[in-house]
């Protein structure tokens, strides 16, 4: 059911008139739209005990100022289904009408989720663009930089036991360390 608002028209025939619709159905929360055409004036709304039992309005009394228009809430907030009256007063009780308010249960909408094959198809990835860890992610993708990194460690490596020994055989040694390197660093550029 669309929410409507229930209008309620004062002074629009004359002083003080209350116009109403004689029922009112909805099944939820809804506005009670105060419509005034003339003089301001005070409008007293109430629920009899039926419908406060699941429903509440936010204030009972309400100023409308002249040619003005005012929205006042009806929150259902209870379950189940209510039937009762709405009493509505201008001018403190000038002009009183009532309103048979039927609150129902709301109907159950069955909401569905078209599939079609295209979701059982895996679907392509996008390249990750500088994220988080890329950094190691890359290095390890390529591994000319891990050849190139590891042979720089231990070129250092063998010049530091080189010049700490002071030996020929081990000079020897990081000599040959330094041309493993270089073959490895030129296999893995031409390659």
């Amino acid at each position: 059911m669309p929410e409507e608002p229930l209008p309620v028209h004062v002074n629009r025939e004359q002083l003080h008139a209350v116009e109403v619709p004689d029922r009112f159905e909805t099944d939820g929360s809804f506005d009670i739209a105060v419509i005034n055409h003339g003089q301001s004036v005070h409008v007293h709304l109430h629920l009899d005990d039926g419908l406060s039992e699941i429903a509440t309005i936010e204030a009972s009394n309400h100023f409308v100022d002249g040619e003005s228009q005012r929205a006042v809430r009806v929150t259902v907030d209870g379950e189940g289904e209510a039937t009762g009256t709405l009493k509505i007063a201008a001018a403190y009780g000038a002009e009183t009408r009532y309103v048979t308010v039927r609150i129902t249960e709301p109907e159950e909408t069955q909401q569905t989720v078209e599939v079609d094959e295209s979701l059982s198809k895996p679907q392509p990835r996008e390249p990750e663009s500088g994220g988080e860890g890329s950094g190691l992610a890359s290095v390890v993708e390529r591994p000319e930089f891990v050849v190139l990194v590891l042979g720089v460690v231990a070129l250092a490596a063998a010049t530091g036991v080189a010049l700490l020994v002071d030996d020929v055989v081990v000079v020897g040694g990081a000599l040959a360390v330094l041309v493993g390197v270089l073959v490895a660093v030129y296999i893995v550029l031409t390659g």
